[in-house]
C-alpha cells in the first residue's frame, strides 16, 4: 500500500473527504518525525511504539572486492509492534 492507497483507505473508513484525510496523514507523518528529531519516543498503545536508538560503529566487508570498510555510528528509526497489531497479523 502506498501513500495514496492509504489516504483514499483513511478516507473511506472515517468517512473523509480525502484532502482531509490526506492532511491528517501528513500531520501525523510531520508530528512523529519531529518527535523522534527530538529524541522523544512515539508510543500508539495497541499499534506500536517508535524509537530512535544508536547504531554502533562497526566493521563490513565491501562485497565486491571483499576489503574490510568502517561503517561509522549512526541513529536508525526503530519500530517495535504492539499487542494489538502483532494479534491482527499473526
Amino acid at each position: 500500500m502506498n501513500k495514496a492507497e492509504l489516504v483514499n483507505r483513511m478516507a473511506e473508513i472515517a468517512d473523509l473527504p480525502k484532502v482531509t484525510a490526506e492532511k491528517a496523514l501528513n500531520a501525523f507523518m510531520e508530528a512523529v518525525t519531529e518527535a523522534l528529531k527530538n529524541g522523544d519516543k512515539v508510543t500508539l498503545v495497541g499499534f506500536g511504539t517508535f524509537t530512535v536508538v544508536e547504531r554502533a560503529e562497526r566493521m563490513g566487508r565491501n562485497p565486491r572486492t571483499g576489503e574490510q570498510i568502517k561503517i561509522p555510528a549512526r541513529k536508525v528509526v526503530k519500530f517495535k509492534p504492539g499487542s494489538k497489531l502483532e494479534e491482527a497479523v499473526g
